[in-house]
């Protein structure tokens, strides 16, 4: 009988540790979401400076394109202003996310689509980016864009 017992309590132990996880992992998910959904609508309305508030602003920040690698907060969004200077350039944001997935503990990994419809001709690629969980906020602190 105690052999019995323990196993219904190691089986709903495992349970309640994988729905934990589970609720911790789609609350994660959900606020990268929206962290994305308000970098949109930043992006849409020319405002650099609130499209970057999904970025970690620190000077190990990464940016991998075209370009090559861009680093620092500061630097990557110089080159957004340099790059995206109107609405003309910047247009509407939209992304398409393919796959959102765990790397661990605090990290998740982002690839998409990102697709501009602008005045001086649409754009459009592919991204990668890595989320982290810094002092309980979700911040980009990489992404490869091209």
């Amino acid at each position: 009988m105690k052999k019995v017992i323990i196993c219904v309590l190691l089986i709903v132990g495992c349970w309640h540790f994988n729905r934990a996880q589970s609720t911790g992992d789609q609350d994660a998910r959900n606020k990268i979401m929206a962290i994305m959904k308000a970098q949109e609508q930043a992006w849409s309305n020319q405002d650099l400076e609130g499209f970057m508030k999904g970025y970690w602003e620190n000077d190990s920040l990464k940016f991998y394109g075209s370009q090559g690698i861009t680093y620092g907060y500061g630097n990557i969004l110089e080159n957004y202003r340099k790059r995206y200077p109107s609405k003309a350039h910047t247009g509407i944001l939209r992304f398409r996310i393919n796959d959102l997935s765990k790397i661990e503990d605090g990290s998740y990994f982002v690839l998409g689509e990102y697709h501009l419809t602008r005045e001086v001709g649409d754009a459009n690629g592919v991204f990668m980016i890595i989320f982290k969980n810094i002092n309980g906020e979700w911040k980009i602190i990489a992404d490869m864009s091209c």
